[in-house]
């Protein structure tokens, strides 16, 4: 089962069930395959500890039968003796099946966590438009714990019971056959509520995850722009939209609640009501001499077992059902292909970077607006080392170009070549090491001053990493925070100031050392004096490396060796400023809008 290019939240047909089961017991069988030793000492110590159980009712079958007269007294220590023994074989094996089994559940949903993980941060733009944040969270921590709990315990019991219910009804047969013939006369009653109950109950569990997932995605949402809605007044319109959502949330639960315990119940009451019947039959053949009452006593204690043990399994297929619909919205996840990827044979670039760019005709249009032409027969060749500008109104598609050269989007016709290599050929992995990009609204990580700059280039030593942060004209207000380098930044970098943080984003970029340097207005949330500071780094950046800026300011607009002027996808026009100023098109309008008088 693979997924390519579509919403998680997208329904399924036909067939899909059938497969949707057969990937969740896939998964479960590659990362429980890893640890076949654990799982073969788990299941000796489930033998172990079902066999113990089942001979404490046969050691009371002769203690019962023998008698409690004094001249049995040492026949009698030999069977409490045996029964201890038989306590601490149960203590022990116990012991090593709930190690082992725990350590099973806790190892496998590691490996899902980070199977889920490892393919979430490989795909594309294109997911996260079709996907919420939080519900992508949502599968990483809610469900995966709820495998958790079945893998590492509820499996357990499951098999546990189910050892004890065969060893049961053997034994129970060799007690009384005639006996066990009635209480198998009511197992299809039994069973029929529970297969019907329960595919009712995976439904109703799997719902609830859903609703679950879509209250952590608002939430997540509005926490994460807690200072817009307060700014705004929003808090108790954002609060009764959550409440509408976790109050979903538990009426699915308590659909799924109501369910199980009717489930629960009616088990108990066949169970029991047959046991009174066969009670009932066996106090008879008791009084007739058919049997003793330690065979009596044993078959009670056997049916006692075998009873507890449908019950507890009738509960675990309750587990199972709402793990079963955990299990597949991560299988959904870890199945997704990735819409950018390398293929097969991938083109190699070439060892000496030159750091040449060209747009061959390139068309695009983004997934989400897919009539929305965005780039439209687009040509751009941008030679080794060269100072270009891309300047345009909103939504000409400038910010795309650079989208697209880093290939988080392919182009729906065209080719965009780096050193005479299609991008579409190479491996995305090699194309973006050779780029270094300080985005407009730079992203910040929750971790040091240090680990965020060496996040360019995690091999660098710490002086190039000082070195960077020099260089970006950020160590000037590192020194001064509590720890330097070592100080945590909080969320999103919110510890520093919109200047800093693009300032730490530049000391990256510096750090990547990469021979074509994507500034997407640079220096915008800078004060003037920041930016003269860091014009100056940006300019040592830049020697010797190709650089396409996308700019809103006159003072780098000017110092760029060619302007390119876009609107509506397509290149209106290029030149350098004095030559498209003379023109008295677009541009023009452009530098007296937004570069005022200087222009």
């Amino acid at each position: 089962m693979r997924i390519s290019g579509k919403s998680l939240a997208s329904g399924t047909g036909g067939d899909a069930a059938p497969r949707k089961k057969a990937g969740e017991i896939k998964l479960l069988g590659k990362f429980l395959s890893q640890y076949k030793k654990s799982i073969f000492c788990a299941l000796i110590a489930l033998v172990i500890a079902s066999g113990a159980t089942l001979m404490i009712p046969m050691a009371f079958r002769q203690m019962i039968d023998v008698g409690f007269s004094g001249e049995q007294s040492a026949v009698i220590d030999v069977y409490f003796g045996l029964l201890m023994a038989v306590a601490l074989v149960l203590a022990i094996a116990t012991f090593a099946r709930f190690y082992f089994v725990s350590w099973i559940g806790e190892r496998v949903v590691t490996d899902i966590r980070r199977a889920v993980y490892s393919n979430v941060i490989r795909l594309s733009p294109t997911f996260f438009e079709k996907n919420l944040t939080g519900d992508i969270v949502s599968r990483l921590t809610t469900d995966t714990t709820i495998i958790q709990s079945v893998v590492g315990s509820t499996v357990s019991i499951a098999l546990r019971n189910i050892l004890t219910l065969i060893g049961g009804l053997a034994l129970m047969a060799i007690t009384s056959a005639k006996m066990l013939g009635l209480v198998l006369l009511v197992v299809p009653v039994v069973v029929v509520p529970i297969i019907f109950l329960g595919r009712k109950l995976r439904k109703l569990s799997t719902l609830t995850q859903e609703k679950i997932a879509a209250s952590s995605a608002m939430a997540s949402e509005t926490i994460g722009a807690v200072q817009v809605i307060q700014a705004f007044t929003q808090e108790q319109r954002e609060s009764t939209k959550y409440g509408a959502f976790v109050e979903r949330a538990f009426e699915t639960s308590i659909r799924r609640i109501k369910i199980r315990s009717w489930l629960t119940g009616i088990v108990i009451l066949l169970i029991f009501g047959a046991m009174d019947l066969v009670l009932w039959v066996g106090a008879s053949d008791v009084i007739a001499g058919g049997m003793t009452g330690g065979e009596l006593a044993s078959f009670i204690m056997y049916a006692a077992l075998v009873a507890g043990a449908v019950g507890a399994l009738s509960e675990v297929y309750g587990e199972i059902q709402r793990a079963a619909g955990a299990i597949s919205r991560c299988v959904e996840i870890i199945n997704i292909d990735a819409d950018i990827k390398a293929p097969q044979n991938p083109s190699p670039l070439p060892d000496q970077h030159e750091g040449r760019i060209e747009f061959d005709g390139v068309s695009f249009t983004y997934p989400s607006r897919p009539d929305d032409k965005v780039l439209n027969q687009f040509n751009l060749s941008v030679k080794p080392g060269e100072h270009l500008a891309i300047v345009g109104p909103s939504g000409a598609g400038k910010s795309t170009v650079f989208q697209l050269i880093q290939r988080f989007y392919d182009p729906a016709s065209g080719e965009i070549r780096i050193d005479g290599v299609n991008i579409k050929d190479a491996d995305p992995e090699e194309v973006r090491k050779r780029l270094a990009i300080v985005p407009q609204e730079s992203m910040v990580f929750a971790t040091s001053v240090e680990e965020n700059i060496r996040y360019g280039n995690p091999e660098a030593t710490d002086d190039m990493v000082m070195a960077a942060a020099v260089a970006a004209r950020a160590y000037e207000f590192i020194e001064k925070l509590p720890q330097g380098m070592q100080t945590y930044l909080g969320e999103r970098g919110s510890r520093l100031s919109g200047g800093q943080r693009q300032r730490v984003a530049i000391a990256r970029a510096i750090l990547r050392d990469a021979p074509i340097l994507l500034l997407d207005e640079a220096t915008s949330s800078l004060d003037a004096e920041s930016e003269k500071k860091v014009q100056e780094a940006l300019e040592k950046l830049m020697q010797g490396r190709t650089t396409l800026v996308v700019a809103h300011r006159l003072a780098t607009v000017k110092k760029a060796d060619r302007i390119v002027v876009m609107d509506n996808g397509r290149i209106v026009s290029i030149g350098t400023h004095d030559e498209l100023i003379k023109q008295d098109g677009i541009y023009t309008r452009l530098a007296k809008l937004q570069f005022g008088e200087q222009a």
